[in-house]
């Protein structure tokens, strides 16, 4: 990825509309794990050790929450509404915990679009390969706002 070069743009409020949808499957392996762990230096013990873990209500480490909403919001930037677009608020509910190596399927609704406020607002449901509800959420998002050129730059 060129951090430098341009891209395009992902959708503006005035091309969203309300149940717009959108689905993400993510898989979560050790790679990832040892990437936030490492990035963040959280070494909750929940996260990592199989001892420790055996002896929780979990039985076994559990995935990070914060990783779970960075899902949330890599999809968001990437796709809907996509590159430019900023999250404002986030509401989220971790409903079960989600364990190593579990695939999860987002599912991703626009429920509100907001042209006053120039926010989208975006309803979140996770749920793992049982079907199970792992995560629910209600995403606030900005779309992609350019501030028009003057005409004194193009000249």
């Amino acid at each position: 990825m060129d951090i430098g070069k341009p891209r395009k743009l992902g959708k503006t409020i005035d091309e969203i509309e309300e149940g717009e949808s959108l689905s993400v499957t993510e898989s979560i392996e050790d790679n990832q794990l040892l990437l936030y762990l490492g990035l963040t230096n959280d070494a909750n013990p929940l996260y990592v050790q199989h001892d420790y873990a055996r002896q929780t209500a979990y039985e076994r480490p559990i995935v990070p929450s914060i990783m779970l909403m960075g899902i949330v919001t890599s999809a968001i930037s990437k796709h809907l509404p996509g590159p430019g677009s900023h999250v404002v608020n986030f509401s989220v509910n971790f409903v079960e915990p989600v364990y190593h190596y579990e695939t999860l399927t987002f599912d991703f609704e626009v429920i509100k679009v907001d042209k006053m406020k120039d926010v989208i607002t975006i309803s979140v449901e996770a749920v793992n390969t049982e079907n199970d509800r792992v995560l629910d959420a209600v995403v606030m998002v900005q779309p992609p706002i350019l501030i028009e050129e003057s005409e004194e730059t193009n000249e």
